[in-house]
């Protein structure tokens, strides 16, 4: 096993973290049996603390809505584990059953959606697989007084696994999103605050919208050009340099009781979001 020699195996083996299908211990002395599993999981990696809260703004029976921080991602991948949206709900709230209704890149801040049980999950999901839910981000970059008027970007992106950033290729759209500048000038001279509308959800889609306009979003370390200092941040503990996007508002028609929902996050663009204790203080 990668990473493991006898003497680690020995030693987990002793701890009883080698198991069989139903939890028991495995010794590793014991005859093979035929069509049995033996499990040995996994060490967590070792995680940065992402050093911000992750506000409820809705709990009910069905479901919770979370304002989600940058940098913490919704769900466990690679090496991002603990430090998820969905491993702090579901020991805040006690509970393995809470589930993702969609996702939220790790960089990107703001609302997000769970369910509480597993018999209601699939009514939630389909409202984003079928783009029945409304959602408006917010981004922060450089002014384009001409983009006061809402601008329609359409063209079809790609994303291949392995591939750090997605790219625009030819063929049928795939991709729209309208952009427009809605606050003037904001902190940092030079810079506004956009209201951006997807109405589909392509990987890094509002990002890619933005560098296209030639008014990349604030922090972004993949576009219009990849800035490796920027993006290594984070796994030195600084999270002072966010990328500037955040799912601003969810809007929807339940479907369990046809009401119309409707959450907000409390997050700014152009928010301080220094870490209330920087990395080194107490």
């Amino acid at each position: 096993m990668a990473g493991l020699d006898s003497e680690d195996l020995i030693t987990r083996a002793d701890r009883g973290e080698i198991v069989d299908g139903d939890g028991r211990s495995v010794e590793l002395g014991a005859p093979a049996r035929l069509n049995t599993s033996v499990y040995l999981y996994r060490d967590l990696p070792d995680e940065p603390e992402i050093p911000f809260d992750l506000p409820i703004l809705h709990l009910d029976d069905h479901i919770v809505v979370v304002d989600k921080p940058h940098f913490l991602a919704t769900m466990p991948r690679g090496r991002h584990v603990t430090q998820t949206a969905l491993v702090r709900l579901r020991r805040q709230l006690g509970t393995d059953l809470v589930s993702p209704a969609h996702r939220l890149d790790r960089l990107t801040a703001g609302v997000l959606l769970f369910t509480l049980r597993p018999e209601v999950r699939s009514r939630y999901q389909d409202l984003f697989a079928e783009r029945r839910a409304t959602k408006e981000y917010r981004a922060l970059a450089p002014v384009r007084d001409d983009l006061m008027v809402t601008r329609t970007v359409a063209d079809r992106i790609e994303k291949t696994a392995g591939d750090l950033r997605a790219r625009v290729v030819e063929g049928e759209v795939n991709a729209i999103s309208d952009i427009t500048l809605i606050d003037g000038v904001a902190p940092g001279g030079g810079l506004g605050i956009y209201e951006l509308r997807p109405f589909t959800g392509r990987t890094h889609q509002l990002r890619m919208h933005m560098a296209h306009l030639g008014v990349g979003i604030v922090g972004d370390p993949l576009y219009p050009n990849i800035r490796p200092d920027l993006a290594e941040l984070p796994d030195q503990g600084d999270f002072s340099q966010p990328l500037r996007l955040i799912a601003h508002s969810l809007t929807f028609d339940d479907p369990l009781t046809g009401e119309r929902r409707h959450f907000e996050s409390t997050r700014s663009v152009a928010d301080d979001l220094t870490p209330p204790n920087p990395p080194g203080l107490p």
